[in-house]
């Protein structure tokens, strides 16, 4: 194998790499070798069919077969010879004019990764702050889940229904007489004001009684999902069971016990871990935002192009779809479009962050342990079938930078724990608004991100009733475990974090570079 450096530019490398076509012609006769034994041919007893008969018949695929092997182990031989840490994949090709015969000659380019001192951690000096959770607050998240409990009585039979009560409704819905499918429900609730059913349905129910019957016309949306219904006329024959008031929910001992738990104390409790759980969590993505940009201004090193142009892609593809939410997407991407070198700057220093604490965490011997690494690989498959998840497991287990994958984020974590641990932390008492702003305020990278489009979103549509739905997709109401917007991501929110494919290369083993097919 001959080895001629192309290219060493920076953390640039490429190579031409020659295998000769004896080294070639002799694998392909080993296997040949190999495999004759077990080849089987009409006239010829087991084992004994010449070599020759076997080259001719399996000569294409153990051609490929000893090509592909031999690009492998040569790139591999290459990166250990060179002593070479790729950034990503390796892209290697096979010459075009290559054929059976003669040498195979292979273009190897590649992104190393970058030499990184061991940053200095000592003298390390954070801010924490904290913030105390009242029972104020506890108050007012109990009474925020009593409100969402709300209950009806039974009004009395006189009583004209209004804003905010509460119908109990049999319905059946038609279109030029005919009734239409999902079009009818026995026993619906219905809260007049609460924008549940299409325009003009509920404010045409506005002071019915018990007992009274009523037919009502209104009209579908243009947008409505029903394609047999879209800005039809129809008209709804609808009887009033019961017109209901609301009932006042009282946070009492009574009212937990109807939750499951042992009385309001329990439930306060349980209301107060969630809301110190909660501040915890921004305490530590301010404090970590600290660290962050600490390690941030003292290190400028060269960093990969390709992982920086892979952790952009990431980026903006986010961005993109953030914009196709607004209600002017075009404006949306062209305000981001004039910002995108700032973003670029953004995914440059988060692959340098996480080559930074990828080395702090080599230095410092933190790993991720086998049974940590166990434990993410079930969370991880449980999003899977029972087949398809042990598919998941074997796959993880098998490909070295799948695992990394999954092991970045916490390894991340691991090594920002370390750093607390050996940081001098002062404290603050701050109100959680102080505490959200600081967050927000912590802008100290040269690149800004975007500003959101101001743009309103269009309203959702507005279904009809609750039981059709789920008969039929013509039905007037849809279905309430429809799948919510996808929730926003801000860059902005996460621009100072490091890239996980940086600490994901920079801890992993690497595989194998991947092969080029053989010509046959």
């Amino acid at each position: 194998m001959q080895i001629k450096e192309t290219t060493n530019d920076g953390l640039k490398r490429a190579y031409s790499l020659t295998i000769p076509a004896s080294d070639i012609a002799a694998r392909i006769d080993a296997e040949v070798k190999k495999i004759a034994p077990q080849v089987k041919m009409p006239g010829f007893r087991p084992g004994k069919v010449p070599a020759n008969l076997v080259k001719k018949m399996h000569g294409d695929q153990l051609h490929a077969q000893v090509v592909n092997d031999t690009i492998r182990e040569s790139v591999d031989s290459l990166m250990q010879e060179k002593k070479l840490r790729p950034a990503m994949q390796p892209k290697i090709e096979l010459g075009e004019d290559y054929e059976q015969g003669k040498d195979a000659v292979l273009d190897i380019s590649l992104d190393v990764l970058p030499v990184v001192a061991a940053p200095e951690i000592s003298g390390l000096k954070l801010e924490r702050l904290v913030v105390p959770v009242s029972d104020t607050q506890v108050d007012e998240a109990v009474q925020n889940i009593t409100d969402q409990q709300k209950s009806y009585k039974d009004a009395p039979k006189t009583k004209k229904a209004g804003d905010g009560d509460q119908l109990i409704i049999d319905f059946v819905g038609s279109v030029d007489g005919v009734e239409f499918e999902g079009g009818k429900a026995e026993g619906a609730p219905l809260v007049i004001g609460s924008g549940q059913f299409i325009p003009g349905f509920e404010e045409q129910l506005t002071g019915v009684k018990t007992g009274e019957k009523k037919t009502i016309t209104v009209t579908f949306p243009e947008d409505y999902p029903a394609e047999n219904l879209k800005g039809k006329e129809a008209q709804f024959a609808i009887t009033v069971q019961q017109v209901k008031v609301e009932s006042e929910t009282k946070a009492d001992d009574e009212f937990a016990k109807s939750l499951g738990l042992e009385g309001l104390d329990k439930l306060k409790e349980l209301l107060r871990g969630q809301l110190e759980q909660e501040t915890n969590g921004l305490t530590r993505t301010q404090m970590k935002r600290q660290l962050l940009d600490h390690l941030a201004s003292g290190h400028d090193f060269a960093v990969p192009e390709g992982m920086v142009d892979a952790e952009f892609d990431q980026i903006w593809a986010q961005l993109e779809q953030e914009a196709a939410r607004e209600a002017d997407p075009e404006a949306a991407l062209k305000e981001i479009e004039g910002e995108r070198d700032d973003y670029r700057h953004i995914a440059e220093r988060r692959v340098r962050l996480g080559l930074l604490l990828s080395e702090i965490g080599q230095q410092n011997g933190i790993e991720v342990t086998q049974q940590e690494m166990a434990m993410l690989t079930q969370q991880a498959a449980q999003q899977y079938n029972q087949e398809d998840r042990d598919r998941f497991m074997q796959f993880v287990a098998s490909e070295p930078m799948a695992a990394a994958q999954l092991r970045a984020p916490l390894y991340e974590d691991k090594v920002v724990d370390f750093l607390f641990s050996k940081a001098e932390i002062t404290e603050r008492e701050v109100t959680r608004e102080e505490l959200e702003s600081a967050i927000e305020a912590e802008e100290t990278v040269v690149a800004k991100p975007a500003k959101k489009a101001a743009a309103k979103k269009a309203p959702a549509k507005k279904p009809l009733a609750k039981k059709a739905s789920e008969k039929a997709p013509a039905t007037p109401k849809e279905k309430a475990s429809a799948k919510p917007a996808a929730k926003k991501v801000s860059v902005k929110a996460e621009e100072k974090a490091p890239a996980k494919a940086a600490t994901k290369a920079a801890t992993a083993k690497k595989p194998a570079a991947k092969k080029p097919a053989a010509k046959k």
